[in-house]
This record gives structure tokens, sequence and C-alpha cells, in this order.
């Protein structure tokens, strides 16, 4: 095994950031590489048919909190990543590597995407926020999402790089628009180039009228976006429509949810059979119930 290669003082360094570095080398090694730490830790450098320059400030943070069974997973899911990322690379046109610790060449990259809870594996391997209880919204590069320990090399929290991944969104991206029925309920399609479509209900005012209660919203599709206008009794029935094609198509969430002031509230609807009879079993938010009870009179 090579030796480390650091200058007299690291003997007094944490036996955290030791047993991580031993941990590195190890990885290092099996990959086929040699190594070389910077003096103050903040990288290694692996050696072998080309250098690569690994970022360790992100990792050691996630090492810090996470139990010491983990860190043989991020160590090796870390260099791993690196080395495939860099050898994919050296075969392109350019040569150039993304290095997404690197915040210059990652920012312009940044968007999000919204997934449902339970299809998202380890939401500790992710960085993202919960949109309510069922969705969240994690931060991308590419057509992958960013890890905690990429996250934490940046000179800024998870929550505003996830804000300049919206602002990318809304800058780079558009949304096509067109009017379609679902057994005779007119419902305004949206649908964006990439996945990440529930992103723009931040904007939904610049590609349709949003009236003053909202809209329904259900998400087939990281990519597509169904919309109906919270403005008059019809939207019960708009409710059902929405919820029977969910259930059918079998998407990204088959719930219906209400859009109102910047926040998605699912709109609880069960479809039930008993008897051979199918009916939808609504049970609305408080607030909605109260929309809905003014809509009636």
């Amino acid at each position: 095994m090579s030796l480390f290669r650091r200058d007299r003082g690291s003997s007094r360094r944490p036996i955290e950031d030791v047993d991580l570095d031993s941990l590195l080398a190890l990885v290092a090694e099996s990959l086929g590489y040699s190594f070389e730490f910077a003096r103050d830790g903040s990288s290694v450098k692996l050696r072998g048919d080309r250098d690569i320059v690994v970022r360790l400030t992100g990792l050691r943070r996630e090492a810090g909190r996470r139990a010491r069974e983990d860190w043989p997973m991020l160590v090796s899911e870390h260099l791993g990543h690196a080395v495939s990322t860099a050898e994919s690379a050296a075969l392109s046109a350019n040569g150039r590597w993304l290095d997404v610790c690197d915040l210059r060449q990652a920012k312009p990259l940044l968007r999000t995407r919204v997934e449902a809870v339970d299809e998202v594996p380890d939401l500790t391997r992710v960085v993202g926020r919960h949109l309510n209880a069922d969705l969240v919204e994690l931060l991308t590069v590419g057509t992958r999402a960013v890890r905690p320990e990429e996250a934490g090399c940046w000179p800024m929290p998870p929550a505003r790089a996830l804000d300049l991944a919206v602002a990318n969104v809304g800058r780079e991206e558009r949304l096509r628009a067109e009017l379609i029925e679902l057994s005779g309920t007119p419902v305004t399609r949206l649908t964006a180039a990439r996945p990440c479509a529930a992103t723009h209900l931040r904007w939904l005012g610049g590609h349709l009228p949003v009236p003053a209660d909202g809209v329904l919203v259900v998400l087939p599709d990281p990519y597509t976006l169904l919309v109906h206008p919270v403005d008059g009794i019809g939207v019960v029935r708009a409710i059902e429509r929405l919820r029977v094609h969910a259930e059918r198509i079998s998407g990204l969430s088959s719930q219906v949810y209400w859009w109102h002031e910047g926040r998605l509230t699912l709109i609880k609807a069960d479809i039930v059979t008993q008897a051979g009879q199918t009916r939808l079993v609504v049970a609305p938010p408080p607030d909605f119930a109260r929309v809905l009870a003014r809509l009636a009179v």
C-alpha cells in the first residue's frame, strides 16, 4: 500500500479524518490508482493513466453526519463516480469531465425534478425538499440527482442550491400548453422538454389564467402537468375526472393536488368499489373544503 503523503502535522488531525483517508486509500488502490492527498485534506489526486483530482470537503461533511458503517459505501461511490466520469470524458471529443463538486462547473447545469417519495430508494443520498408528504423536489445536474457529498463542497446551503436550480429552470426551460378533455371536462396539459414540469407551478400564471382560488393539478410524469381552474362548483367533477385519469395511467402520482398560494396540497380521493359499484370518496383538506362550500352557494 502506498504511504500517505502528508506533512508532519498530519498526526494531529482528527482520528475521523485519518480513518476516512485510510478508506480512500484502499478504494483508490482497488480502482488501480495511486494517490496523493492535498496537505489540507480538501482533495486527493488519483494517479493512473490520467490524473484525477477528487474534492473531499463534501465527503468529509457527509461522513461526519453518518454512522461509520456507511463510510465504505460513501467512499466507494464518491471515488468510483469520479473515476467513471473522468474515464468517459477521456473518450469524448473534448476530453473534459464535469466535476459536480466544483460549483463553477455545476451551477449552470443545476435543475430540479419532482419524484414520489416512495420511488426514491434512499432520501439521505439525494439533495431535495418536500413539496408535501408524498412528493419531493430533487436537485439534479444533467440527468442524475446530486449527492449530498457533492453539494457539501459548495459554499452555500442545499436550500440555496435548490433555489439556483429553480431559477435555472425558470430562465432556460419552457412549457408547451394545449387544451384537452377528460370525459368532457376541459383540462390544460403543460409539457416540458425536461423532467421539471412541476417546478413551473411557481410561474403558472405566465402560462394560463390562474383564479384566486388556485388550480387542481395532476402530475402524470415529471415532464407533464394537467391543470384545471378552481373557479366554480364544476371543480368537483374535475376532481373525479383527474383522479380517475391519474389512477389509469399510474404515473408520478395517482392523486389530485391543489396549487394555491405557492403550496401543493393533497386532495385525498379514494376510488372505492363496493357491491360492483365504483365511486370516488373525496376527503378535501379544510381550506379546500371551505372553498368548495363557498363555490356551492
